[in-house]
């Protein structure tokens, strides 16, 4: 993606340990909290995080869409209702100021020390309010194995996987960070093909890592976003470890299943 904050030789004035998921061309926007500080948008960068509610209210966040409330705030909705030109052009400023060959924030020494707050003092939190969540077959390989599992494997694959992409939607209710526990599901599984179903915990817990796509709102009920828009949609992606109890999803897949994710 060719924008300003991409430019592979910027270089910042924050120092980057080598090899750092977080250089100056990948500014990712989170939801985080201290022991002093409340819920507020964070950008990391290195082994920092930047604090925008700070930043706004120093003046650094001058004629770009935003207000005050888009950053004090424990999810990033409101930031992302702004839309791909306003976040864009946010990533931008906040690539410019913490370019090495910008002075405006990295001589202000007693703003810098509000503003960059170590990854070990902080405290990430859930970074959106989700409202919808889609799981997507997205390989032919997983397809086929999913299919081999439930259904005939010598028709493991449905024949309309070819042509659309095939997708079910999940409760958003249960995702949840990372780190925190999970409980083993219950439900009903067929463990004997010949008896009928028994109510157990899972004895098939499956995980699939796979990649998450955050969207902003969409068109209106009835209008159609192209594949040639949809960069136009993504706010953001991270990685997702998706949970699956196979039992159970095999006994209630079919006719319309899985009703458990």
């Amino acid at each position: 993606m060719n924008i300003a904050a991409n430019n592979p030789l910027l270089k910042s004035w924050v120092e980057v340990p080598q090899g750092s998921d977080f250089p100056i061309q990948n500014l990712p926007f989170g939801i985080f909290k201290t022991t002093n500080l409340t819920p507020r948008v964070g950008v990391r960068i290195g082994d920092h995080v930047l604090d925008l509610k700070t930043l706004y209210i120093l003046g650094y966040l001058e004629n770009l869409p935003f207000e005050l409330s888009d950053f004090d705030n424990e999810f990033l909705n409101s930031l992302m209702k702004k839309g791909k030109k306003a976040t864009r052009d946010l990533r931008n400023r906040i690539s410019k100021l913490l370019d090495a060959n910008q002075t405006d924030l990295q001589n202000h020494n007693h703003h810098v020390d509000q503003l960059l707050i170590p990854v070990n003092q902080i405290e990430m939190l859930m970074p959106v309010q989700i409202g919808d969540y889609t799981d997507f077959y997205s390989s032919r390989e997983h397809a086929t194995n999913i299919g081999t599992m439930i259904r005939d494997p010598k028709n493991a694959l449905s024949p309309n996987w070819l042509y659309i992409p095939v997708g079910y939607h999940g409760r958003a209710s249960s995702v949840i960070l990372s780190g925190q526990n999970i409980h083993r599901p219950k439900g009903q599984i067929k463990p004997n093909p010949e008896e009928p179903p028994i109510y157990s915990a899972c004895r098939l817990l499956d995980f699939e890592l796979e990649m998450a796509f955050i969207t902003y709102d969409g068109k209106a009920l009835g209008d159609s976003i192209s594949t040639s828009e949809a960069e136009n949609y993504i706010f953001g992606m991270c990685l997702f470890n998706d949970w699956s109890a196979r039992d159970i999803q095999t006994w209630e897949y079919v006719p319309l299943g899985p009703f458990f994710i």
